[in-house]
């Protein structure tokens, strides 16, 4: 028997609920996620419940609840003012969209329960003396870092397939490796991943990448030719497995994620849209990416280096840098140009249109674009000062010329 030697405080905060199932005469558990997260020392994020009571057996133990999915068993409880969902005991058939279960069985086991959890490492109970209950050896493969189905592995990922892509995200969030059957039936089931949404695939995807050890997940997810079944990637393994050369472990964010990929594709700026607009994710990702990629694609000495680092903004060159980095190119001078532009911004010109028409220097029309157009050119490339009279004159001089 293991027992936890100092509960997390979101564990203390909700044992009373807990307590009050338990005195009425019912089963309940801390399960999931958080309590793996607990034996491994990581901070907790969620407090899930588990319960031989059924939903109306909640409902009555306590005085306020919200029913926030009670067709599968899950109410939530109010408990000094947080919200805690508790969950019956249950079991679960018919998987025929690869996702969600055809019906849902109410159980009084907790063993009959955890026998649907995806891995041993996320089949834990934890009881409210602290006691862990692991019926399926979870303590051991946690202990020598192995992600192993609960059961039969082939039945895990027909009830919901993106536990495949789970899989290689654990490996890569948590530095495991994955046991042998396990890898071989995401192998063999891997055409099961076209079920599920992009949207969840996405999630799980970039969760990976941005993970302690994403070459891990990476060659995983590779070699068990899941990518087949991603956007964008099919027949494209020769291409992705390049990225695993190089140290992805320092990729911060989902954009310096998209664009080591688009590199890696060979992907130009302007096919980033249409790429990622398959996997769904949101228009500012696409547009960073593709002014990320615009900055990383430019020859060290480029004459619109000064003009594309404006037009990326700091946050992109921030993420070429990086890039760059891990791509083993030393770029830092971007930043440092960058920083040292006059204006960051349009709008940070010394003259506007508008004072140009009041002062009757240039009328309303196309003109006055293209000479306002010149005019950042020039400040941005230094060869003019940001400075009221000296834009004037420019604009002047400008118009003389035409």
């Amino acid at each position: 028997m293991v027992q936890i030697e100092k509960m997390p405080q979101e564990f203390e905060d909700a044992r009373a609920v807990l307590q009050k199932i338990e005195d009425a005469g019912f089963d309940a558990f801390f399960v999931g996620g958080s309590v793996r997260d607990t034996l491994l020392n990581k901070p907790i994020h969620d407090v899930d419940i588990a319960s031989s009571a059924y939903p109306a057996e909640i409902k009555h133990i306590f005085k306020k609840t919200v029913d926030t999915g009670i067709e599968h068993g899950t109410v939530m409880v109010i408990h000094d003012g947080e919200g805690y969902e508790v969950t019956t005991f249950r079991t679960e058939s018919g998987y025929q969209d690869f996702r969600r279960p055809d019906q849902v069985t109410f159980v009084r086991s907790l063993k009959e329960d955890l026998m649907r959890r995806d891995f041993t490492i996320n089949a834990f109970a934890l009881k409210e003396d602290r006691t862990v209950i692991d019926i399926f050896d979870g303590l051991s493969d946690l202990e020598h870092k192995i992600i192993r189905a609960v059961g039969d592995p082939h039945e895990r990922f027909h009830e919901d397939a993106l536990r495949m892509m789970r899989a290689v995200r654990f490996a890569s969030q948590l530095d495991f490796k994955i046991e042998a059957k396990t890898l071989k039936a995401i192998e063999e089931n891997n055409m099961l991943l076209g079920k599920i949404s992009v949207e969840r695939i996405l999630v799980e995807f970039e969760k990976m990448m941005l993970g302690s050890k994403p070459n891990r997940g990476l060659e995983d997810m590779l070699t068990t030719k899941l990518n087949e079944y991603c956007p964008g990637f099919k027949d494209r393994s020769k291409e992705l497995y390049q990225l695993t050369k190089y140290p992805l472990e320092l990729l911060e964010n989902p954009e310096q994620v998209w664009t080591m990929i688009a590199w890696s594709l060979k992907l130009t700026p302007q096919e980033v849209m249409p790429f990622l607009k398959q996997w769904k994710t949101s228009n500012d990702l696409i547009k960073n990416v593709s002014a990320t990629l615009q900055v990383l694609s430019m020859d060290k000495n480029d004459q619109n280096e000064r003009l594309a680092l404006f037009n990326a903004g700091e946050a992109n060159v921030v993420n070429a840098v990086r890039v760059a980095q891990i791509l083993g190119m030393n770029r830092e001078a971007w930043l440092d140009t960058y920083q040292n532009l006059q204006i960051k911004d349009t709008h940070e010109m010394a003259i506007t249109g508008k004072e140009l028409i009041q002062k009757g220097i240039i009328k309303p029309g196309p003109q006055m674009g293209q000479v306002l157009n010149r005019l950042k050119l020039m400040v941005i490339n230094d060869e003019l000062k940001n400075e009221s009279l000296a834009l004037l004159n420019a604009v002047n001089k400008l118009q003389k010329d035409d």
